[in-house]
């Protein structure tokens, strides 16, 4: 029993198989916060290069429609299109900032996992909707684990943000001083110097996040030894059957070199690695032909049944490597080795007495 749960337990590695089909079903170690940091810092960036276009395109549309006078003699019915009008044109203020942002979402998400399209995330589960699994969810230890971190995290870019704010709270205090328009730019300097501060502490905090949710997701991928070995039989197939195929297929090839050793007209060795068995009627063939051939063990079955065939062996190391390693069963010699082959035949035909034709 011990053994077996042992056995059962996930100490193996995932294999590439396992990782693929879980990538395939959209299951992939990402950060929601590692995007989440990205954006923000995107979109501070972005703020910070354009603030001074952004506040003088809103200050102008503004002062346009403060001209015009349509906020003191704009009929009741004509609000709306004006509104809808107004929202426009701030978007189209606002664009080059969405713009970007939907840059940096992109690049985050790509940055993860790469490109993804897995189908199978979009797909309606219905245990989604199950109150029971939901509470299960709410009240787990991975949910736990999700909310001391949140706390963590705001806890730590809460206290970025007061550092950055007590280290220039003296030049707030001279804030009362300003002008209107210099106290709101040192405003909107400070708040962007925090934001940065705060999204800086956020990109290093959601960056151990990503470590650690790929590290989960490769612990919770691991296998366990029969996973492995089910894996293997579907990947490399069943070694039994391999070996069955194995066997059928050296049955095979012995059954065509009894048929077709003792019919060759000569058999060309290595004279111990290779052997070609090799067949020319000069009344009914253009030219010779590889009947049968091996290597190995096969060599002396070969010789063997030439021998008691009384098919000629001929010792030639070149043209036997030639014809083994480039002419398939069945195929006519190259014709760069019709004299050598010829040359062969001709010493068989002059053994046997017979004279070539």
């Amino acid at each position: 029993m011990a053994e077996n749960n042992s056995s059962q337990q996930k100490t193996e590695a995932p294999s590439p198989r396992r990782l693929s089909e879980a990538r395939k079903k959209g299951q992939v170690p990402k950060s929601r916060d590692f995007s989440a940091a990205i954006i923000l810092l995107a979109a501070l960036v972005a703020i910070a290069f354009l603030k001074n276009n952004i506040l003088f395109s809103m200050q102008r549309i503004l002062l346009e429609y403060y001209r015009t006078g349509f906020i003191v003699d704009l009929p009741s019915e004509n609000l709306p299109f004006y509104l809808i009008g107004f929202l426009i044109r701030m978007f189209l203020v606002l664009m080059p900032v969405f713009i970007i942002i939907v840059i940096a979402a992109a690049a985050s998400n790509v940055a993860q996992v790469g490109i993804l399209f897995a189908p199978p995330v979009l797909q309606p589960k219905l245990e989604r909707l199950n109150p029971a699994e939901g509470f299960k969810r709410i009240f787990s230890l991975r949910s736990l684990f999700e909310l001391v971190k949140n706390v963590l995290k705001i806890v730590i870019v809460a206290w970025v943000v007061y550092l950055i704010v007590k280290a220039r709270l003296s030049e707030m205090l001279l804030f009362y001083f300003k002008a209107p328009a210099q106290l709101l730019d040192q405003i909107a300097n400070l708040m962007m110097i925090a934001a940065f501060a705060g999204g800086g502490a956020f990109l290093v905090i959601s960056f151990l996040d990503l470590l650690y949710q790929r590290y989960e997701h490769y612990k919770n991928m691991r296998m366990t030894k029969q996973e492995v070995k089910d894996e293997y039989k579907q990947t490399e197939g069943d070694p039994m059957v391999k070996s069955w195929l194995r066997r059928r297929q050296r049955e095979i090839v012995m059954n065509s070199i009894r048929q077709e050793v003792p019919q060759a007209t000569v058999v060309i060795t290595n004279p111990t690695h290779v052997a070609v068995a090799v067949k020319y009627e000069d009344n009914s063939m253009r030219a010779p032909v590889v009947t049968a051939k091996g290597a190995g063990e096969l060599v002396q079955v070969i010789k063997r049944l030439a021998r008691q065939n009384n098919v000629p062996v001929i010792e030639n190391p070149p043209v036997a490597r030639m014809l083994y390693h480039n002419v398939e069963i069945g195929s006519e010699v190259p014709v760069e080795l019709y004299q050598a082959i010829a040359e062969i035949i001709a010493m068989v035909y002059k053994l046997k007495g017979r004279t070539a034709g």
